[in-house]
């Protein structure tokens, strides 16, 4: 079985620049907990075909979240961190409800396998 070794940057920041990449990228005019940049697709694709993608994390809207969650901030960025990888390999859970039930699954599953905490929910 061949492995591919891919590589991901992860930036952790606060919600100003998440809101400035998010209005930038998306044309959504608000900050948001995570933001996914894949380079496996695109024009640029070919540059450096191991680089799956960046991953930004709001650490101010992932302390909020995870307050009214109720689960520690680690925990939150556990979510996250899964959530915006998915997004980097292929996953999306804004094409259907299909889709998104994949990419839960899939979440749940790799959850599992960093965080002790079994009741965590996978986003």
């Amino acid at each position: 079985m061949a492995c591919n070794s891919h590589e991901l940057s992860i930036v952790i920041t606060n919600d100003d620049e998440v809101h400035q990449l998010n209005k930038t990228y998306r044309g959504i005019d608000k900050p948001t907990n995570v933001l996914s940049f894949p380079m496996q697709e695109g024009q640029f694709s070919e540059i450096n075909p191991g680089l799956l993608g960046d991953v930004v994390i709001s650490i101010d809207t992932a302390q909020k979240e995870a307050d009214t969650a109720d689960i520690s901030l680690s925990q939150r960025m556990s979510q996250l961190l899964i959530h915006g990888i998915l997004h980097l390999v292929g996953y999306d859970h804004e094409t259907g409800q299909n889709e998104a039930k994949a990419m839960e699954t899939k979440s749940l599953e790799l959850l599992r396998q960093i965080e002790s905490n079994k009741n965590l929910n996978a986003f």
